[in-house]
């Protein structure tokens, strides 16, 4: 009897072991990649999505399992489903792309459709193995932090290329961009607009007797506003001074009332 495939929600069920003498399975699952916005680098019917892939799993290891059923094209990885192609990183120390860590998704792209039906039909009590003998080894263990920690020892001299090459891209692109508006000072676009930029060649005219005074005249109103706000400032002063003197005085009355009314009193037993 021929043993069918499952499916589930739309994936087919595929059981992997880690070796051949494995016991334990992990599962991926698997569909073709069909959606509205496709991308050029992800075409649909010959694209195959995987959910569940986890993180030691490689492109090796991928091609060993898959090759088999049509030739690969191209293997993308994700840390969740999208259309488009994963970032790149454009430095080696600097990195400009999010790492991946934990389980991920990954898209096979295959030069033939009948590829993506051939693996959504594969059956369900023969699993897939990562890893046979003489093909990518799986990388854990005590070889995994050798090569972590090598990794993280830093060439100093490939670094410095690296940052010499970075500020002399950087130093030519702001000599183009200062050539660039130094040439497009002065001169009117088609609606007659003047680009004014500060690497221009006209670094100000000089001062009008118009300008001057109209300068004189701001130099004025500043002195004239400081002296105003200087008078208010001593009138509110002398308005808290005469506050505080009749407040005293008051206190004063206030006291030898007091000190009448003390006086005048007198004991009455009956």
């Amino acid at each position: 009897m021929a043993s069918s495939s499952v499916v589930f929600q739309g994936f087919t069920v595929l059981p992997l072991k880690i070796e051949e003498k494995s016991t334990c399975h992990h599962y991926l699952y698997v569909k073709e990649h069909n959606i509205r916005d496709a991308r050029d680098c992800k075409p649909k019917e010959r694209t195959l999505f995987v959910l569940n892939v986890p993180p030691y799993c490689e492109e090796g290891h991928f091609r060993e399992m898959f090759e088999r059923y049509g030739t690969i094209q191209r293997i993308f990885f994700h840390s969740k489903p999208t259309s488009g192609p994963p970032t790149v990183n454009s430095s080696t120390f600097f990195p400009t792309a999010p790492v991946i860590q934990g389980y991920m998704v990954a898209y096979i792209v295959f030069k033939k459709v009948s590829s993506v039906k051939a693996i959504t039909s594969l059956p369900y009590d023969k699993p897939l193995v990562m890893h046979k003998e003489g093909g990518q080894s799986i990388d854990t263990g005590l070889n995994k932090w050798i090569r972590e920690y090598k990794e993280d020892v830093v060439d100093t001299a490939a670094l410095q290329t690296e940052i010499d090459k970075y500020m002399t891209e950087y130093d030519e692109k702001i000599q183009t961009e200062i050539e660039k508006a130094k040439a497009a000072e002065g001169v009117p676009d088609e609606e007659g607009w003047v680009t004014v930029t500060k690497y221009g060649k006209n670094k100000g005219a000089p001062r009008t007797e118009a300008h001057e005074k109209a300068l004189t005249r701001k130099e004025k109103k500043r002195r004239k506003d400081k002296e105003l706000l200087n008078f208010y400032s001593f009138q509110m002063r002398e308005t808290k001074r005469e506050q505080i003197a009749n407040l005293r005085k008051k206190f004063e009355e206030d006291k030898n009332r007091i000190a009448l009314m003390k006086a005048s009193r007198k004991f009455r037993p009956y």
